[in-house]
């Protein structure tokens, strides 16, 4: 079976892409699987690294309003339709499958127009502009949480890669917090804006560098490629990455993060069983205080606006609960319990059932 796979611009679609596409491998060894993407995404480097063929086709962004940019939609859509195609002329997909982005729109008109069996997965609470319009024609349609208002879709959760999926946070944790050069028995913060950074959250942990050390607490804080975090020289290990390549072993090494609510951060969180203190993007739909929600009622994690984390916030809120072992039990507890550890199997299945192929069963207990 040949398995078109289109999805890109952020983590947030390429991430649950390339965990199923992991999951399509290990449930049928019949499967042909090529990915399809964007040149301005980060697939153009984490779709190749995992070993997978990309064809790229132009972005057609949607705006979210009326401006200059709508008039030229259309032919912008034109133009990408057709280099679609082309890719669906080589590749010749049995079953296409999309994630969302500017690459799934041409993706589901020409997996329409051809009568070609059609998977959406959207990853958030909130569903984009590309799965909306998708998810009206396709055969199947799944969610990562419970409550996404699509039609008739299953709920599976969001795929997310094996080695967070079955991580073992406290089996791992002295030999995370050697590989990041931190003490194996100091409380832990990490911080993580995702792949772009989150210069607000950097500003604010980094501010509160003194605060911190005072408790004891050490931290590691992955800043992105914007940058941001200058913490001042203190007694405790401060770390700062541009970016982590390694984010099992962040996770296994944290014992509280602090971070943006997009819908993986918080999946591989909670699935993980680690504390949260979310800080959703201030911009955009709502989606990522949506995808946080469950958890914060929960009792997995807080949730704080982006306007209310400053320095002085984390200190008086982070410190305390960082070094609060019981209390980051309990929201351990809490948060693990929400989210399905096998997403990836459960999306997989679905996509070898749409296309005809043979589903194993699964295994008892899933991915977990």
């Amino acid at each position: 079976m040949r398995i078109l796979l289109a999805g890109g611009g952020t983590a947030g679609h390429t991430s649950p892409l390339l965990a199923t596409a992991d999951a399509l491998r290990r449930l049928s060894d019949d499967v042909e699987i090529t990915c399809l993407g964007t040149p301005r995404g980060l697939e153009t480097t984490v779709v190749p690294a995992a070993g997978y063929p990309l064809e790229l086709v132009p972005p057609v962004p949607l705006p979210r309003r009326v401006n200059a940019d709508l008039v030229k939609v259309p032919a912008r859509l034109l133009g990408a339709v057709r280099a679609t195609a082309e890719v669906f002329d080589r590749v010749r997909p049995d079953v296409v499958v999309g994630y969302g982005g500017y690459v799934c729109v041409p993706a589901y008109l020409v997996a329409r127009r051809r009568r070609l069996p059609l998977v959406v997965h959207e990853g958030n609470t909130l569903p984009g502009v590309a799965n909306r319009i998708g998810a009206r024609f396709a055969g199947t349609v799944a969610t990562s949480f419970p409550d996404t208002p699509l039609a008739g879709a299953t709920y599976t959760g969001l795929p997310i890669r094996r080695m967070i999926s079955t991580l073992d946070r406290a089996a791992l944790r002295a030999e995370a917090r050697a590989f990041f050069g931190l003490d194996p028995e100091r409380p832990t913060l990490v911080v993580t804006g995702g792949s772009q950074g989150a210069a607000s959250i950097n500003r604010a942990v980094s501010g509160a560098a003194q605060a911190l050390s005072d408790a004891g607490v050490q931290v590691l804080h992955v800043q992105g490629k914007h940058g941001g975090a200058e913490p001042a020289p203190t007694a405790t290990p401060y770390v700062v990455l541009d970016y982590c390549d390694r984010m099992d072993l962040a996770l296994a090494a944290a014992d509280l993060t602090v971070c943006r609510s997009g819908a993986n951060t918080v999946v591989e969180a909670s699935a993980t069983g680690l504390p949260a203190v979310y800080v959703p993007l201030p911009i955009g739909n709502g989606e990522q205080a949506r995808n946080a929600s469950a958890v914060v009622e929960a009792g997995g994690a807080l949730l704080v606006d982006d306007a209310t984390l400053t320095a002085a916030w984390v200190a008086e809120h982070v410190v305390g609960l960082v070094t609060d072992p019981e209390r980051l039990a309990a929201m351990s507890r809490a948060a693990s319990g929400l989210i399905p550890r096998d997403a990836d199997e459960r999306l997989a299945r679905l996509v070898l059932a749409a296309g005809g192929a043979p589903v194993p069963a699964p295994t008892e207990g899933g991915a977990a």
